[in-house]
């Protein structure tokens, strides 16, 4: 099927009688390269995409992998589609809420992450998804026309950590961050956390991180419902060392270079850094979605962290009294012992 389908393919692109050399330019990018840069997917399926005859330089049908190409001046076409090949580049991090696709449209007209976005859209910039969230799922999602960098988070093969906080029913046994750490089966094949700790807990429930480095459909959920505990509420925290902070539900903001910089070397290892001022300019969209959501879930962290600044701070306050209270005791002593000897004395 796929065969005939390049037969096809092969014989458009000689029926179209152009010329493939003529849009050759020595000194520009390779064609793959553009493609993948633009968004349409990896050097390898770009590569398809022009062996297929599927991509036009100037409205001309090109087949060779070695065509070069002027960035600044060639109009590049997939299926018919004008890309934008603008050097500009946008990289932004997003708090998608729940209830929305992660996609940049919908057929049945749901709502997804173009609802989400300013103008930047409407200005010619196509922007992806790098990665996915579920419907269901809210939290850190990242957007961007750097095909390149895109692919490097995405492949399995670069590791990229990405953090989840889940809320569970509680409690949670001992031995179930090992057994998720050890790899639980799933239905299609084993799947491993990098790590697991319990973030937080209440009557009923608790909040756990659980980290781990892929992307397959629903993974985290599974996982935690193999171990026995389904998840209530699911929200991703950080991909690679970018956090979401105090990120609010349905608003995005750009990455600074610093962080672009360090998604570049993301891989294994790769931890969080420390949060990043909201830029201004920042704005929510006009119907503003489930305040509570992220915050929910994230807001276990805070309380954890707040609760054990005050609790350590109890301790030292209590300390300091006891040794204040040493302190004074021995002196009243002392002084009792003098006034005895000096009576004695007379």
């Amino acid at each position: 099927m796929s065969q005939q389908r390049d037969q096809r393919d092969q014989q458009r692109s000689q029926q179209s009688g152009h010329d493939e050399h003529d849009v050759h330019d020595p000194d520009g990018v390779r064609l793959q390269k553009v493609l993948a840069g633009a968004g349409m997917g990896s050097r390898r399926a770009c590569e398809e995409l022009i062996t297929r005859g599927r991509v036009r330089v100037d409205g001309k049908v090109v087949t060779e992998l070695g065509v070069r190409v002027d960035t600044a001046t060639a109009q590049v076409e997939v299926d018919g589609m004008l890309l934008q090949l603008d050097p500009t580049k946008v990289y932004l991090a997003m708090n998608k809420p729940r209830g929305y696709l992660s996609a940049m449209s919908d057929p049945e007209g749901r709502l997804t992450l173009a609802d989400i976005l300013d103008d930047r859209t409407e200005q010619g910039v196509r922007l992806f998804h790098v990665g996915r969230l579920d419907v269901d799922t809210e939290g850190l999602i990242l957007l961007t026309n750097d095909g390149d960098l895109a692919h490097r988070l995405q492949h399995p093969s670069f590791e990229v950590p990405r953090t989840y906080v889940a809320e569970i029913h509680g409690p949670v046994e001992r031995g179930i961050g090992k057994r998720l750490r050890d790899g639980v089966e799933l239905e299609d094949g084993l799947a491993k956390a990098d790590s697991f700790r319990l973030v937080d807990s209440a009557p009923g429930k608790a909040f756990v991180e659980i980290v781990l480095h892929e992307g397959r459909k629903h993974v985290v959920r599974r996982m935690l419902e193999e171990v026995g505990y389904p998840v209530i509420r699911l929200a991703r925290t950080a991909i690679g060392p970018i956090q979401l902070g105090d990120l609010r539900p349905g608003v995005t903001r750009s990455l600074t270079r610093e962080e672009v910089s360090s998604l570049r070397s993301a891989g294994p290892g790769s931890q969080p850094g420390a949060r990043t001022p909201r830029p201004k300019g920042q704005r929510p969209v006009a119907k503003a979605p489930d305040r509570k959501g992220i915050q929910m879930v994230t807001g276990a962290a805070r309380r954890t962290a707040a609760s054990s600044k005050s609790t350590r701070a109890a301790k030292n306050a209590k300390a300091a009294r006891t040794t204040r209270g040493g302190q004074q005791g021995g002196q009243q002593r002392g002084q009792q012992r003098n006034q005895q000897r000096g009576q004695g004395g007379r």
